[in-house]
């Protein structure tokens, strides 16, 4: 009885496995200019970036929320103190991030690719 119970758990642990799967964006991602940083869950559907190597280690840059590979939230420009409202589209081995401020007259945009 035990075995059956017991398989019966392997089982399902089984098919829930994908939809237990981490998003697209959970990774780490190096930035062009060869700085690299990683998202990571920070509750729910909300995703956090965390600059990893260079001058800006150990930073927030911003936080996203979303699913299948689709997200919004902000990003943070550190090195020039801005805050942008962004969004995110993780694909494979890519992630592409932009970013707005004032209304949506400066926008910047960037491909990472993942690590």
């Amino acid at each position: 009885m035990k075995r059956k119970i017991l398989l019966a758990w392997a089982g399902f642990a089984l098919m829930a496995g994908p939809a237990l799967a981490e998003e697209p964006i959970v990774g780490s991602w190096k930035r062009p200019n060869g700085t690299i940083i990683q998202y990571s869950s920070c509750g729910g559907d909300s995703y956090c970036g965390t600059v990893l190597t260079g001058e800006y280690k150990g930073k927030s840059i911003g936080s996203m929320s979303g699913k299948d590979g689709s997200y919004k939230g902000t990003v943070n420009k550190l090195d020039e103190g801005k805050t942008y409202n962004g969004k995110a589209t993780a694909s494979g081995s890519k992630l592409s991030l932009s970013g707005c401020v004032m209304g949506g007259l400066i926008c910047k945009s960037e491909s990472l690719t993942r690590q």
